[in-house]
């Protein structure tokens, strides 16, 4: 009898039932999609932290330069007497500086041996971010003495050119965590325990082939001439890598001038419930000099389209799909109430000849209910729709990664390159494009199921309420 009169009611209100579903349902949708984009933007998000931060890594420990600890002050270049040769009118010239990144400020590796014996902390490892700077040009040849001390010069041209390249010394024998684990071998083989103090290398698959490098031949760092071992491959989904070239550390530390220091320690935690607890003890223990970021930390200062994304999502999505959402149950709650005002003389006769306040309220609220989980399974199918539609398409987003040590100026790109790009001002980022892909899971499937169910419930309370209010006197009124 329940659902001979439930759909008897449902297909003569047709068009109450179709827009009270409809309501709900565009409701619904709206929030599967939004709840879909806010978790398709934080994977993006943690996508263009991936080529900073590395597979493993929950905190990174990092030292701001000061000015009254300069990182060596700038690109140095020193031409010795083999550094040149004269040729007709000018003299060439050459050199090449490794240096630590601007706004890096290398501290004592004994620190990553404290940061070790940190409670909260299961490994952690030290890297130091270097730039190799080689310069080559000509020059005005000197002819001779003028007088009073002076110089004559020759005739001929200056001409100069800068080749600019990321290193990235670690410890091999060290822990995996850190940039480099976000990267793939593909050629050769990768760096070990056993290569420390050697002058080998491992390149970056893009910059090895932008070059003309391969597995066997050599490349210049530091002036000296390292073997190239191994070619890895970014596994991030930006395509970016942490540098262009990876040496031993010890390597680096020597050639770049820094022995016994480090420019980063890359932290894992024992879980991730320690993480907040571990940066406090750390810094705690390391002194206000070093900065200590997590990973939440530094999703901050992802900016440009993706920035812009994850705030709509977090801020202004949320609140549109719960105004919507609240309009559709307004809706409905009124169509449902306005429904058994008409149905007066209806309701009125099921009560005079016996049917009690529990059964008409009943009544109402299972077909209020059945209204709702149409509305309901009518968002999924839009939700899923307007999800598939976004994937189909897969627009892309542009991500700017600010530097862990942002303050100071320090800038690590999330792009391609090697990690740093510098703009006009001299402020550096890399801008990396990133595909932006909706994930659906059982989760918001289930919570759109509770709202339309939620939805109907509300509507049936409120028609029940009236409902049970009629008396029979007023259906008698009404057919005479």
């Amino acid at each position: 009898m329940f659902w001979t009169y439930l759909g008897r009611e449902l297909g003569n209100r047709r068009r109450q039932t179709a827009i009270i579903a409809i309501g709900i349902g565009i409701g619904i949708a709206l929030v599967i999609v939004v709840n879909a984009a806010a978790a398709g933007v934080r994977v993006a998000q943690a996508t263009a932290l991936q080529s900073v931060y590395g597979v493993g890594t929950d905190i990174t420990v990092t030292k701001a330069v000061t000015a009254a600890a300069p990182n060596g002050g700038g690109q140095q270049f020193r031409f010795g007497a083999g550094g040149g040769g004269r040729r007709s009118r000018t003299r060439a010239l050459n050199g090449s500086a490794l240096r630590p990144v601007r706004g890096a400020a290398p501290f004592a590796v004994s620190s990553v041996a404290a940061v070790q014996h940190t409670a909260g902390v299961k490994a952690a490892t030290g890297a130091l971010d270097l730039r190799n700077v080689a310069f080559t040009g000509q020059v005005p040849a000197q002819q001779g003495q003028g007088s009073a001390g002076g110089s004559g010069a020759g005739g001929g041209g200056s001409a100069f050119g800068v080749d600019s390249f990321s290193v990235l010394g670690y410890d091999a024998g060290g822990p995996a965590i850190g940039p480099l684990t976000a990267a793939a071998l593909t050629k050769g083989r990768a760096l070990d325990a056993s290569d420390g103090g050697m002058d080998v290398a491992v390149l970056d698959s893009s910059y090895a082939t932008s070059t003309g490098k391969a597995v066997g031949g050599s490349i210049s760092i530091g002036g000296k001439s390292f073997t190239i071992v191994g070619i890895v491959t970014s596994t991030a989904a930006t395509g970016s890598s942490a540098a262009d070239a990876y040496i031993p550390l010890d390597t680096a530390q020597t050639l770049a001038g820094q022995s016994g220091k480090v420019s980063d320690i890359y932290v894992q935690a024992t879980s991730a419930a320690q993480i907040p607890a571990v940066k406090t003890a750390l810094q705690t223990a390391l002194g206000p000099s070093v900065t200590v970021n997590t990973e939440a930390d530094l999703a901050s200062t992802v900016t440009g389209s993706l920035g812009t994304a994850a705030s709509l999502a977090d801020s202004l999505g949320l609140w549109l799909s719960v105004l919507v959402l609240a309009a559709a149950f307004l809706i409905a709650v009124l169509f449902t109430v306005a429904g058994v005002t008409r149905r007066t003389r209806e309701l009125g006769t099921l009560k005079a000849v016996g049917w009690s306040n529990r059964r008409i309220v009943g009544q109402i609220a299972g077909e209020s209910l059945v209204q709702g989980l149409i509305g309901g399974a009518l968002g999924i199918l839009l939700g899923i729709a307007a999800i598939s539609a976004v994937n189909l398409i897969h627009p892309t987003l542009t991500a700017r990664t600010v530097a862990v040590a942002r303050a100071a100026g320090r800038i690590r790109g999330a792009g391609g390159g090697g990690g740093l790009g510098r703009s006009a001002s001299g402020a550096g980022h890399a801008a990396a494009q990133i595909a932006l892909s909706l994930p659906l899971s059982g989760t918001v499937i289930a919570l759109a199921v509770a709202l339309a169910v939620l939805g109907g419930l509300i509507a049936g309370a409120f028609g029940g309420w009236r409902a049970a209010r009629l008396r029979p006197a007023a259906a008698l009124r009404a057919i005479a």
